[in-house]
């Protein structure tokens, strides 16, 4: 087994136990591309000739509403692919959302033709697509009830607790509006509100807990 095929089946544990032939299509046939953070992958409506696998990075997978209201869907980590990409491939229709690069990496791109033949060559790749599938659907119908049925309040509370890295959260007040689907002005407002509480302390693209 040669280097990069260990580094991507490190990646991709999954398609260690689909067909050797499976591993050296993908590779040989698959381009490798850097992304730069903040660079834009797609655009609503933009049409799918790749399909991405991604091997170091982050990429935020959003939809932005007429206002300019953003909220995040999902985001893709290392070993993932987008499952709007691969829907896209799948039944040729446009991509329906945004997707940004929030961590520069590398990702491994596979025309859509190539992807849509192993998907019925190969139960492997139709497997990792499907349990993919399976788990986004799944975080975007909770995060649909958190939106339409959840406490603005508690649900930023419990967001700043998810994120902190030592109590604290490097981001600014519009970051953390996107991932929550609501304004900056109502994000800003709660944050006071749990600052007058002592419950955080508010600095420039900075929160940091109190007794978390």
């Amino acid at each position: 087994m040669t280097p990069g095929q260990e580094y991507f089946l490190n990646t991709f544990p999954a398609f260690r136990k689909g067909p050797e032939g499976l591993l050296e299509e993908m590779l040989s046939s698959a381009r490798r591309a850097t992304l730069s953070k903040n660079s834009r992958l797609y655009s609503e409506g933009d049409q799918c000739p790749f399909i991405g696998f991604l091997l170091s990075g982050e990429i935020r997978v959003f939809k932005t509403s007429e206002g300019g209201r953003e909220i995040t869907l999902y985001e893709v980590v290392p070993g993932e692919t987008c499952i709007l990409n691969a829907s896209c491939i799948l039944s040729n229709h446009s991509y329906p959302a945004e997707a940004m690069v929030s961590l520069e990496g590398e990702i491994l791109l596979l025309e859509g033709r190539t992807f849509r033949r192993m998907m019925t060559e190969h139960e492997t790749m139709r497997d990792f697509i499907f349990k993919l599938f399976v788990n986004r659907f799944s975080a975007i119908i909770e995060l649909i009830e958190e939106v339409a049925f959840g406490r603005m309040d508690v649900r930023l509370m419990e967001y700043l607790i998810e994120k902190a890295e030592n109590d604290k959260i490097t981001s600014t007040h519009q970051q953390i509006a996107n991932d929550l689907g609501t304004s900056r002005e109502v994000v800003s407002r709660l944050l006071k509100d749990l600052e007058r509480k002592k419950k955080v302390v508010l600095a420039r693209n900075l929160v940091q807990l109190i007794n978390a």
